[in-house]
């Protein structure tokens, strides 16, 4: 028998034969990498997760050859968060990385500079980017990155995303969970009280919501599949 193209698939009628335009993607792709177009222009402060989607993208693609790595890992790690001195890891904020440079140099209505506001979900998409691209991750601090992202967990096992102020719900537990996995390390939370949170967002019909009490939803059962996985 004949094996099947996997770029083909064929309609639920089997008379038009639709076909995967690998190098139209590649090029979509590519541009989103060289210039962030108009109508994502206010998603600026979230570009470090836009460009995890163009370097996944291309990753599957396998078409990483289309960008420069090395400026990718110098990008990427030019926005990572780093405390003034020791003392500061005391004081609950999260060393991970910014969303964007707007992000990494904001300021309030007066002018002055606010303090760090680097995101866990941030932080999943560079290190994701990173070792898509080859960067050996243990050339970061992981303990410093991991003790203050311990900070971010609360008592009932999920996690705020910044320091202060932030929702909470499963999306961050699993960004958590697979910094942890990529880092070989699981010092940064406390895996019991996530699997207790986990447990606790099961609806009355089997499904998981993002929350407690909210409505069940399949893209969280895939979701918690994985981050099962992570939390063995």
């Amino acid at each position: 028998m004949e094996e099947e193209d996997p770029a083909v698939n064929w309609d639920s009628d089997e008379e038009s034969l639709v076909v995967f335009d690998r190098d139209r993607h590649i090029l979509y792709l590519q541009m989103m990498y060289q210039l962030l177009p108009s109508p994502y222009q206010g998603q600026e402060i979230n570009r470090l997760t836009l460009a995890y989607f163009v370097i996944s993208g291309l990753d599957i693609l396998r078409a990483l050859d289309r960008v420069d790595k090395e400026s990718v890992i110098n990008w990427v790690l030019s926005l990572q968060a780093h405390p003034k001195n020791e003392g500061t890891l005391e004081n609950g904020q999260f060393y991970g990385f910014h969303g964007s440079r707007s992000s990494q140099f904001q300021s309030n209505d007066s002018g002055a500079s606010t303090p760090n506001g680097s995101h866990l979900a941030s932080t999943y998409c560079a290190l994701a980017i990173l070792k898509s691209v080859g960067y050996d991750l243990s050339r970061i601090d992981a303990e410093l990155l991991l003790k203050s992202m311990k900070n971010l967990q609360q008592p009932n096992g999920c996690f705020m995303p910044i320091h202060t102020g932030g929702e909470t719900d499963l999306r961050f537990v699993f960004c958590a969970a697979a910094i942890c996995s990529m880092f070989k390390n699981w010092s940064g939370m406390d895996r019991e009280r996530a699997k207790d949170y986990i447990i606790s967002c099961q609806s009355y019909d089997g499904g998981f919501g993002l929350i407690p009490g909210s409505e069940s939803h399949v893209s969280q059962v895939v979701l918690l599949t994985v981050l099962l996985h992570l939390l063995n």
